[in-house]
């Protein structure tokens, strides 16, 4: 009885240790099989397209470009990676896709011409591209009116970075054209006008005013005033006497 009884639990042992085993490998080879179907994500990140894409397929995987047309960075060259979806060593099914996002490099701006506008105007230009007006120096230049550009930093056609600061160089009327308004009441204009004119100047507007006791031409008022510093781009302004009435 003994004997049966020893020999029943030599069975049941043999039956549990085969159990085991089975068991075992059974889940050692599930395992491997579902390992088998994964991989970790490389990081591709600073390569080329090319490059990247021979890196994902090695993994098993498929390299693809995002729905954009890339991202402007400062310090990634442009055409290299610079974004990776599915990141790096992430565990990921064989054969899955990794997105793709390029860099066009630092972003840049072309500086637009700007000699012989007003400052207003060239500083409407520079924000609308992203610039900003830089120095703001003088100098003597008579072939461009006061206030105009007669230089630039960086040049014309050079690329610059957004919000890049653009150094202006403005004219400045040269000493020779500068002039003080001589007194004018009371003389001809007929004697005035023509010695005006041949000095380069112009007349803005001339008016004529009836006037008791004064000689018709004589001149009645000026603008500029006597003594105010003008230019030859200044108008000067008349009122002269007139024997026939307000014209």
């Amino acid at each position: 009885m003994l004997r049966k009884l020893l020999r029943g639990l030599a069975l049941a042992a043999y039956a549990v240790a085969v159990a085991a085993v089975f068991l075992l490998a059974a889940y050692t080879s599930f395992s491997l099989f579902v390992r088998s179907g994964v991989t970790t994500v490389p990081d591709v990140r600073g390569l080329t397209r090319q490059a990247a894409g021979r890196v994902l397929t090695d993994q098993g995987l498929r390299a693809r470009l995002a729905g954009v047309d890339g991202r402007y960075d400062d310090e990634v060259p442009q055409g290299r990676v610079l974004r990776q979806t599915p990141g790096a060593h992430i565990p990921v099914k064989r054969g899955s896709g990794v997105e793709l996002v390029l860099s066009l490099g630092p972003q840049r701006v072309e500086v637009p011409a700007l000699a012989g506008r007003a400052v207003p105007a060239a500083q409407v230009t520079l924000n609308a591209l992203g610039l900003a007006v830089g120095r703001v120096m003088l100098a003597f230049e008579v072939r461009r009116d006061p206030g105009t550009v007669v230089a630039q930093h960086p040049a014309p056609g050079v690329t610059a970075r957004p919000k890049a600061a653009v150094d202006l160089v403005l004219a400045l009327p040269t000493a020779a054209d500068n002039f003080l308004m001589p007194d004018l009441v009371y003389r001809r204009y007929e004697e005035v006008a023509p010695f005006f004119e041949r000095q380069g100047f112009r007349f803005g507007s001339v008016k004529y005013e009836r006037y008791e006791g004064v000689a018709a031409g004589t001149i009645l008022r000026q603008f500029p005033l006597p003594g105010h510093p003008v230019t030859r781009r200044d108008p000067v302004s008349l009122v002269v006497a007139t024997l026939e009435g307000v014209t």
